[in-house]
């Protein structure tokens, strides 16, 4: 019965990866199709890359989400990483409750929600102080790292309650400050958390398309609105060599992420054992 269970569940996952990877694989190889069209196969080619990277709109589009992606990333990990310890560590104090929802809140809110009260807020904000001067790459940083801070507190949260305290209480006792404990202790043990929301935050900003179609302007075309733009008139090849090229880093950037998360947790594991064995 088991082993027949097994067998359904097997066919269950085949079919949902074929449905996930089959499009993407096919994505891949006509992007080294020599052919104009999506759909036909005439030769191998890297005629596709070529026009890529001659097209300066697109070149651009990438550089502008790269930096805002970055900044977005970067700036949401600090406050994420920060507002988890916060939420964990600090116990219970007044407005605990109510920081919690603010935190979630960008979760749950669709974004469409989050894209107009941002440019209402923006809006608001220039007319009463001058700043931001118009809509550009700060509010599109400002508006992704609004959005991904909260996912960067969630996975740090997940972190620091399966985490053992033996450490950080060991270290106190041994006379550090709590702000020494901080950043011998803490943060190297919840590094591949931190690693894990900088990633997940860099993915979500360079893939973000409503909220940025919210709080953009002129000259701050990100990628994902170019491509948007080009797909309403229909898909041509060298979108499959950019779709291509953006998988590769992704791929090598996941895989990356893997080695040094394992090899940390194997790190933090050893600690452990031997907090474990001197506290005996």
């Amino acid at each position: 019965m088991n082993s027949k269970r097994n067998y359904y569940l097997l066919i269950g996952m085949g079919f949902g990866f074929a449905f996930l990877y089959i499009p993407i694989i096919l994505l891949m190889l006509f992007s080294f199709n020599k052919a104009k069209t999506t759909t036909t196969w005439s030769s191998f080619s890297l005629r596709w890359y070529q026009v890529l990277f001659e097209n300066d709109a697109i070149i651009n589009a990438a550089l502008i989400s790269l930096r805002i992606a970055v900044i977005s990333a970067t700036v949401a990990t600090i406050v994420g990483v920060l507002a988890g310890i916060a939420l964990v560590r600090f116990g219970k104090f007044k407005g605990k409750t109510f920081f919690s929802g603010l935190m979630v809140a960008p979760m749950i809110m669709p974004e469409v929600i989050t894209g107009l009260s941002l440019l209402l807020f923006f809006v608001a904000l220039e007319d009463l102080l001058g700043w931001p001067d118009g809509r550009g790459m700060t509010t599109i940083a400002l508006a992704h790292i609004t959005f991904c801070i909260a996912f960067v507190a969630v996975i740090i949260q997940s972190r620091l309650q399966g985490m053992n305290e033996d450490l950080e209480e060991a270290a106190m006792d041994l006379g550090g400050r709590p702000v020494r404990v901080l950043f011998d202790i803490t943060l190297p043990l919840i590094a591949p958390a931190m690693i894990s929301g900088w990633l997940l935050s860099f993915t979500m900003s360079l893939d973000d398309v409503i909220l940025a179609s919210f709080v953009s302007g002129p000259g701050s075309t990100t990628l994902p609105l170019v491509i948007f733009s080009k797909v309403k008139l229909g898909v041509s090849p060298d979108i499959n060599a950019l779709a291509t090229i953006i998988i590769g880093i992704v791929t090598v950037g996941v895989f990356g992420a893997g080695w040094l998360m394992n090899k940390k947790e194997k790190a933090y594991q050893r600690d452990i054992q031997m907090a474990v064995a001197a506290n005996k």
